[in-house]
C-alpha cells in the first residue's frame, strides 16, 4: 500500500513542478488570442509564448511562478503586445531559480516521503525532511512574490485595480468552498 501512495505523491509531485516551470504560455496566449491580435506562435508551441502553460502546480501547489498572477487572470487583463513581451522577459529571466526551486522541491519531498515511509519510525529524521521542504517552499514563495512584483509594476493602474478585483473575487470564491 505505501509503495501506491509513495507513487502517487511523487507524481503529483512531479506533475506540479513540469506545470510550474513550463511558463505563461496559456496566460499569454489567450491575451495574444483575443480579436485585438492573432495568437503568435512560440518555440514551443501554439500560445503567445509557446508550450502548454502552468496552473495551479508547484511544489506548493499555490501557482506557477506568479502565484495568484496566473493565466487566466493575465488573460483577463487585455495585456498589450509590449506588456506580453515584458511578462515572458520577467519569466524568462527567473527561469534558472525556477528550475533549480523545482529540482529542490522534488528531492525534498521525496526525502520526506522515504522518511515517513521508511517502516523505521523516527520523529527527528521526519521533521528534518519536512524543514526541508518548508525551506523550499519559503524559497519558492519569496520567488513568486518577486515575479509578481515585477510583472505588477507593467500593468497599467486600471489593470492592477482590476487584478485586485478579481483576487478579492478568488478569495471569497475559495473562502465559500470551505476547508479541504
Amino acid at each position: 500500500m505505501s509503495g501506491t501512495i509513495k507513487g502517487i505523491v511523487l507524481g503529483l509531485s512531479a506533475a506540479a513542478i513540469t506545470v510550474t516551470l513550463a511558463g505563461v504560455g496559456f496566460a499569454t496566449g489567450q491575451a495574444a488570442g483575443s480579436p485585438q491580435q492573432p495568437p503568435a506562435a512560440g518555440p514551443g508551441g501554439p500560445g503567445r509564448f509557446g508550450g502548454p502553460g502552468f496552473g495551479r502546480g508547484g511544489p506548493g501547489g499555490r501557482g506557477g511562478p506568479m502565484g495568484m498572477l496566473g493565466p487566466m487572470m493575465l488573460g483577463r487583463l487585455d495585456l498589450t503586445s509590449d506588456q506580453q513581451d515584458r511578462v515572458k522577459q520577467i519569466l524568462d529571466s527567473h527561469r534558472t531559480e525556477q528550475q533549480a526551486i523545482g529540482k529542490r522541491a522534488m528531492a525534498a519531498h521525496d526525502a520526506l516521503e522515504s522518511a515517513t515511509t521508511s517502516g523505521a519510525f523516527d520523529e527527528t529524521v521526519i521533521r528534518a525532511r519536512a524543514a526541508d521542504v518548508a525551506g523550499v517552499e519559503a524559497d519558492e514563495a519569496v520567488l513568486r512574490g518577486r515575479v509578481f512584483a515585477e510583472v505588477l509594476q507593467i500593468l497599467t493602474s486600471d489593470q492592477q485595480a482590476k487584478l485586485k478585483t478579481m483576487q478579492a473575487e478568488m478569495q471569497q470564491r475559495r473562502a465559500s468552498r470551505g476547508p479541504k
